[in-house]
């Protein structure tokens, strides 16, 4: 009960099972180290220091979009100067026009975002230096549209010649992701007009690239494609899948298998430890147990996992 809790309330709050390595992780952050160094350097030849401080904490929040998801289409050159600019921009204008208030920044904030959205240069830390333009003081304010130049765009530029320098480095990065032309080998079973289609349904902004996606989706149906679960396969203390998608799917543990016999069926008495049905147990025909039974998973730290056809259950 109390892993059920802690389980649902992780999910709530957004808690996901990390998918990189470690070498991934470390190369992330020396490039923001590296990157942000000089972006740092940059800023502080033409600001003081207050100004140049704010501005830093911005590109700091773009060093972590460009090196540590170089894919992600918030990541990319035009949303990273597009989106930076146009905030910086309309910052600028809301603090010229307007009269002072603490709505004013919260204003050029919300301005930024259906600005950059329009077009398509949707950039989160765009939307921090708006806000830094409006609440940056007398260096900002004194610099008026020229620090748009400088030093937002020139600093955006940075950010973003780092990222292209360090990030192709590793076959795997490729940055842009125009340089990253994946062929699907053969069509999945949905098709890219289906993706279109339902990426308008959701009218949500989902942050990653069309090629990745249909990336995602062929190297999925790669490893679909195994063996089932047959009846000598079962072992007691194993775990299986049904392999649904969404809320159909679950995980059953094998508590114990009755073979069959003659003039009986076999029978195997199961519990539900994870997704639909979660917590209930049952008994029942060892046909119909796998016929439900996609393939045998295991749990690790990232959590369940098809175990290869060459493997066997950890029991």
């Amino acid at each position: 009960m109390h892993q059920r809790w802690l389980s649902e309330s992780l999910r709530f709050i957004g808690w996901r099972p990390d998918s990189t390595s470690h070498q991934e992780k470390l190369i992330s952050a020396l490039g923001a180290t590296l990157s942000l160094l000089v972006v740092y350097w940059v800023t502080h030849i033409g600001l003081d220091g207050d100004g140049a401080l704010w501005v830093t904490g911005s590109m700091g929040a773009s060093a972590v979009l460009v090196f540590a998801m170089p894919h992600g289409a918030l990541s990319q050159p035009w949303s990273v100067v597009g989106g930076q600019v146009i905030s910086a921009s309309f910052g600028v204008a809301c603090m010229q026009w307007l009269p002072a208030g603490p709505w004013v920044a919260a204003l050029a904030v919300g301005g930024s975002i259906f600005l950059m959205m329009y077009l398509r240069c949707l950039h989160p830390p765009g939307g921090a230096t708006a806000m830094i333009v409006v609440l940056g003081g007398p260096a900002v304010e004194s610099a008026g549209f020229h620090f748009v130049l400088y030093p937002i765009l020139l600093d955006a530029l940075v950010i973003v010649a780092a990222a292209l320098l360090f990030n192709n480095l590793f076959e795997w990065r490729r940055y842009p992701l125009s340089l990253s032309h994946h062929q699907v080998a053969r069509p999945p079973g949905i098709a890219p007009e289906d993706f279109h289609h339902a990426l308008r349904q959701m009218n949500s902004y989902v942050d990653i690239e069309f090629d990745d996606l249909l990336k995602l989706v062929e190297l999925a149906n790669k490893h679909a494609k195994t063996e089932g679960v047959a009846e000598n396969d079962l072992v007691a203390g194993a775990f299986y899948s049904n392999g649904l998608p969404g809320s159909n799917w679950s995980v059953r543990e094998v508590l114990q298998v009755e073979a069959r016999r003659p003039g009986r069926y076999g029978r195997v008495r199961y519990k539900t430890i994870k997704g639909q049905g979660e917590g209930s147990g049952g008994m029942c025909r060892l046909s119909t147990f796998i016929t439900w039974a996609r393939y045998p998973v295991e749990q690790d730290e990232t959590g369940w996992h098809r175990v290869r056809s060459v493997d066997k259950p950890k029991v």
